[in-house]
């Protein structure tokens, strides 16, 4: 009994520390990126395997993704531009054509060109 009352004191401290482990500089922000599937997710969110990105998590029902980073390290803007690079529509760029052509088919969402900005 007495391990697992230190074992349930170790992990929750280790819980707290962990979540106290963000830079001053973290930021959190919530945008639209069109896709489809859990492969949409996974190409999203894996472009943002990136230098000051803390979390990234793309929800494929609301199309919404949050992005937790160091702004000392990256901007919104750059962030935006990546996902866009890997063929991923989102609220400021349109995903390039040629990256979005080798998505797989379940990837190829329908297109609003006119909801994002050229």
């Amino acid at each position: 009994m007495k391990t697992l009352r230190f074992s349930i004191l170790l992990i929750s401290c280790l819980t707290i520390f962990a979540c106290n482990n963000l830079p001053k500089t973290a930021k959190t922000e919530t945008f639209k990126v069109w896709g489809n599937c859990g492969m949409c997710k996974k190409n999203i969110e894996g472009s943002l395997n990136l230098p000051g990105i803390v979390d990234a998590e793309w929800n494929e029902d609301t199309k919404l993704i949050e992005v937790v980073y160091d702004t000392t390290k990256i901007g919104l803007d750059q962030i935006k531009k990546t996902i866009a690079s890997v063929g991923y529509d989102n609220d400021a760029y349109t995903g390039e054509n040629d990256a979005y052509s080798k998505l797989p088919g379940c990837c190829q969402y329908e297109r609003k060109l006119d909801a994002v900005k050229p």
